[in-house]
């Protein structure tokens, strides 16, 4: 079954790239190279700034993978192994791929600006501005629910964040091969592949062990300091080595899907409302986009396509490996993870003690999981290196592998910690822009790139240090799917405004589609799930419950605006 369902993958994803994707860019998009990329155009030696192809694919998948594609499929086993890998395939085909490359490709045509630039430019002036709000509460969870995903990671495995440090030292010394020694690319690359190599085995042999409130205060201070350097200091190259990275995990696990012959242990369909949320009964619909989300699908992606990629595409045709190919990717790397779990988890919880079977599975897996891991993540790694140790590539270590696993992980939600926090520093100057003329003192002091950095750092930092995964999971999940409904019509209206196109249907019934269902799972979130965690923990649980609130009336408000605005004219573009 493990080699049916990846060879199944990999050959719907190549062949969607070279129909469905090379069609959007030929008869939707119209992607040429004739007119210079902002990178060029527009260059400023901190934002602006050009990169190679790989490079910045490198960059752009580590920014919107994190560990989103891992730990949301982890967690959706629940419901059985055939709805979660269902949901992954259909939302990268019909949704994911399509708004990723669509807001990254309008946001070019719109100098570098925002997906929400745009919304503020084609549907109206006060949808735009509440568009902003919504991503700025986004990034906020984000950064809440993934600083929670490293504490546990990096408390239950040291030798995953000495690892990762060894390899930030690794990308500064390629950053500086690379754009102040001017090195040729390809010796450069080598010599930091070597360091990578180097890094994964010093993580082995020198774990840093460090309480969850430690590494909390760690992040802060990293991501205030990553998200306000410029972009080829660190982002640049320390998101090339993460693509590397990428690509080892990708083989391995790949190759041991396919040579490990296993059958699926983990139930195909357990119930339609297994134990999944804050402990609660959790609906499949329309719960189930809050669980999986960038693996399948995510408004994250507009945010980094339109926030950081935009400004470094080096020229338009390289938009669709970046935009439309990174997401495909993503679906290949959940693709894996379902794999994994499916064939090799009912054992790994097993052999830790777990009473789990395929009748009690959809009723306790989730709480087994955390009873015998640190966690979604270490599950993961766990059942990767047992899918490994099943084939001919069993004379890798298994610690080296389950490093490689962490590292992965790690590594990727990292990198959407800090462009996360960039984003939030754009946001924020974006959101403040009004008060330049009537108040320039206080708008420069907040809109200053390390003043800015912080505010995004210090709200999601505090969410994160609770600690309480259940709850913080799903509410990134709901403004992340929210944001994409949101980008997606956004993508419709310039698809079919600026650009004349007439098939629009391909985004707009997603788009419907998914707003109905996104803004359903918010409501049933709000009531069923957030109670719980106000009663378990004040003071995060009142700030999601307002967080919530505000974004459903923010979403009537943009759906309204839309409909009222979809069949009129684009203004006049400068």
């Amino acid at each position: 079954m493990t080699t049916l369902i990846v060879v199944l993958g990999l050959a719907v994803y190549v062949i969607l790239y070279l129909t469905y994707g090379r069609k959007l860019e030929r008869d939707v998009v119209k992607a040429s190279d004739s007119t210079e990329a902002p990178s060029k155009r527009m260059y400023d030696g901190v934002d602006y700034v050009p990169a190679k192809t790989p490079v910045l694919f490198g960059h752009h998948f580590a920014s919107i993978a994190g560990a989103a594609p891992i730990i949301g499929p982890v967690v959706a086993m629940a419901w059985g192994w055939v709805p979660a890998l269902l949901w992954v395939w259909f939302g990268n085909i019909f949704i994911g791929a399509v708004h990723d490359y669509l807001s990254l490709m309008a946001s070019i045509r719109y100098d570098g600006k925002s997906v929400q630039f745009v919304a503020q430019d084609l549907i109206t002036n006060r949808s735009g501005r509440l568009f902003y709000w919504l991503v700025l509460f986004l990034l906020v969870l984000v950064i809440g629910a993934f600083g929670a995903v490293l504490g546990g990671m990096f408390t239950g495995d040291p030798s995953v964040p000495s690892a990762y440090l060894l390899k930030l030292i690794a990308a500064l010394i390629l950053g500086i091969l690379m754009y102040r020694v001017k090195m040729n690319f390809t010796l450069a690359t080598i010599i930091g592949i070597i360091l990578l190599a180097l890094a994964i085995y010093g993580g082995s042999v020198l774990p840093i062990k460090a309480s969850y409130d430690t590494w909390m205060a760690v992040m802060f201070v990293y991501i205030i300091i990553a998200s306000a350097i410029p972009v080829n200091i660190l982002l640049q190259p320390r998101d090339y080595l993460n693509s590397w990275l990428l690509y080892l995990g990708l083989a391995i696990g790949g190759i041991a899907a396919i040579f490990s012959f296993t059958g699926f242990s983990a139930p195909a369909f357990t119930s339609f409302s297994p134990i999944v949320s804050g402990g609660n009964p959790t609906p499949f619909w329309p719960v189930i986009p809050l669980i999986i989300a960038c693996g399948s699908l995510s408004g994250f992606h507009s945010l980094v396509a339109s926030g950081t990629s935009s400004k470094q595409l080096e020229k338009e045709t390289s938009g669709l490996p970046v935009g439309y190919g990174a997401m495909l990717t993503e679906g290949f790397l959940s693709t894996i993870v379902i794999i994994s779990i499916a064939g090799f988890g009912m054992g790994l919880l097993q052999n830790a003690g777990e009473s789990i079977s395929v009748a009690n599975w959809g009723q306790q897996y989730v709480s087994s999981m955390g009873a015998a891991f640190a966690g979604e993540a270490q599950m993961f790694t766990n059942a990767y290196a047992a899918m490994v140790d099943t084939t001919w590539m069993q004379f890798i270590p298994t610690g080296i592998v389950k490093l490689i696993a962490g590292m992965w992980v790690a590594s990727f939600a990292m990198t959407t910690l800090d462009t996360t926090n960039r984003l939030g520093r754009y946001t924020l100057s974006e959101i403040v822009l009004p008060m330049k003329d009537k108040s320039p003192g206080f708008y420069y002091f907040i809109t200053n790139r390390w003043i800015a950095s912080i505010v995004p750092a210090a709200i999601g930092i505090y969410l994160a240090w609770s600690g309480n995964f259940t709850i913080l999971w799903p509410s990134f999940g709901s403004a992340n799917q929210l944001i994409a409904s949101i980008a997606l019509l956004t993508g419709t209206a310039w698809v079919t405004k600026r650009l004349k196109a007439k098939n629009v249907n391909i985004a707009l019934i997603p788009a419907y589609l998914l707003w109905i269902t996104v803004t359903a799972a918010i409501i049933w979130f709000t009531v069923m799930v957030v109670p719980d965690s106000i009663q378990n923990n004040p003071g995060t649980g009142y700030t999601i419950l307002v967080i919530e609130l505000v974004m459903l009336v923010m979403n009537v408000i943009f759906i309204i605006d839309f409909q009222k605005t979809k069949n009129k004219p684009a203004p006049d573009q400068a």
